[in-house]
């Protein structure tokens, strides 16, 4: 199991406490492979991208329209976190729901 996020983001240590056989990856330090990222979106659409986070919000309405993948690329925080991927099944976010699909094995 691995989970996608930023390490200093308390949602992401919240669910790196709960899973700890799973490996927390700093998606700045080692930027999502394009291959997860695709399947990501295709998974979770435009929920994938944080419009309610500081990055968003410092971006320009320019930047902001641009499409979902290069934005995360450019800027990794603006992704949902976590993004866990527990075998071929992918979750976002850290909600009641995820942590008892999660949690309840």
């Amino acid at each position: 199991m691995r989970i996608f996020g930023l390490k200093n983001c308390d949602t992401c240590r919240k669910a790196a406490k709960a899973l700890p056989e799973a490996e927390l990856i700093d998606i700045r330090e080692h930027p999502l492979p394009d291959a997860l990222l695709a399947r990501a979106h295709d998974t979770f659409g435009d929920a994938l991208v944080n419009t309610r986070s500081t990055t968003w919000r410092g971006l320009d309405e320019t930047v902001r329209a641009g499409a979902p993948l290069d934005l995360i690329r450019a800027h990794p925080a603006l992704m949902k976190r976590p993004l866990i991927e527990d075998d071929d099944t992918l979750y976002l976010g850290w909600t009641p729901q995820v942590q008892a699909a999660l949690l309840s094995v």
